[in-house]
């Protein structure tokens, strides 16, 4: 029997990324190649200017290469057009963002339950999936607050249910805890370390903490655009 050969959950295949400015071109990274296997908990890690935010971005599919490749569970998403790619993230692509991001007119569940309304789903339909979200993160008592209400661990709690609501291949995290102090930014990390062990939900993120990294299994460093 041949043995079985697991899929990346994300693959760059010799990434390349410039900046042209006049005549003046910059390489912001440079050849990079990497896979990230469904299940890990991976940290990109650098010095500011070193490439790893656009590095996620372009993995992510919120930003194009210059050159190279990106396959999301095989499938080759490089080409793919605005439309095709929106939806890709609505369906497979969950987001965080150190400013989280929120609409401060919504509430709590509402601001969850972003991502499905735009693709079309009944918020009735879904109040199951809602509720385990928000036990998870730990805002069942908070669902009826807007942001403005919460504190900003609470609003980054938001930010991550949200773009686990649609039940996401991959968690892609930039800088989650980098506007949050020591105690909110450990007490995130450590629920995005039991999403990773209790649900094997694949995560990506980018961090200059060596603190924060170290919830990850794996560290992927970068510097001048080239993985190290």
């Amino acid at each position: 029997m041949k043995p079985v050969i697991e899929t990346a959950a994300v693959e760059g295949r010799h990434i390349v990324k410039n900046f042209r400015l006049g005549d003046t071109v910059t390489e912001v990274l440079k050849d990079v190649s990497l896979q990230v296997m469904p299940g890990e908990f991976v940290s990109i890690m650098g010095p500011s200017g070193s490439g790893k935010s656009t590095l996620l971005y372009i993995l992510g599919g919120l930003d194009t290469p210059t050159g190279g490749r990106v396959l999301l569970n095989g499938t080759d998403i490089s080409s793919f057009g605005d439309e095709k790619m929106s939806v890709l993230r609505r369906r497979n692509i969950g987001f965080v963002f150190q400013f989280y991001n929120l609409i401060p007119n919504l509430n709590v569940e509402e601001n969850i339950m972003l991502p499905l309304l735009l693709d079309g789903q009944k918020m009735e339909r879904c109040t199951d999936r809602l509720d385990r979200i928000l036990d998870m993160v730990g805002l069942s008592d908070r669902r009826r607050h807007t942001p403005r209400e919460l504190s900003g661990g609470q609003q980054q709690r938001v930010a991550i249910a949200r773009a686990l609501i649609g039940n996401p291949g991959i968690l892609f995290a930039d800088e989650p805890t980098g506007n949050l102090d020591t105690k909110a930014g450990a007490d995130i990390m450590s629920l995005l370390r039991e999403i990773n062990r209790s649900t094997g939900q694949t995560i990506i993120m980018v961090t200059h903490s060596p603190e924060a990294a170290k919830s990850s299994s794996r560290i992927i460093t970068v510097r001048d655009g080239s993985i190290v």
